[in-house]
């Protein structure tokens, strides 16, 4: 079992930045691929990134590219995502999920096996 909690959500102004985390309790997280996965409303779910089992691979949504970071430390069990230049349609509730393989992860959220609560940025115009 992995339990998730994200934090680190807020609002922000257009341009600025966001750093969120996501705490992992379980002692297998290292043998899971993590992404954060964002629901704005009447949207559908949307991949943002994900980080693979030792970190040395990610992936991105085409919509982030060059603006979000995503990186783990294994040994805190812990995932981040560094959000820089936000913009408005970043306005989401930004989920967690732990599933086998970072590529899998950003093909479709059905290969999350865990989920966290979720935490919402916002970012204003």
């Amino acid at each position: 079992q992995v339990q998730l909690v994200e934090s680190g959500g807020g609002s922000v102004e257009a341009g600025g930045s966001l750093n969120l985390s996501c705490a992992s309790s379980g002692r297998s997280f290292s043998r899971y691929g993590v992404a954060w996965f964002r629901q704005a409303p009447e949207k559908e779910r949307e991949f943002v990134a994900s980080v693979s089992r030792s970190g040395d691979s990610t992936y991105y949504g085409d919509s982030v590219k060059g603006r979000f970071t995503i990186s783990r430390d294994n040994v805190k069990t812990m995932v981040y995502l560094e959000m820089n230049m936000l913009k408005p349609e970043d306005t989401a509730v930004y989920y967690c999920a732990a599933g086998n393989r970072a590529a899998e992860l950003a093909k479709h959220s059905d290969y999350a096996d865990y989920w966290g609560q979720g935490t919402q940025v916002t970012v204003s115009s």
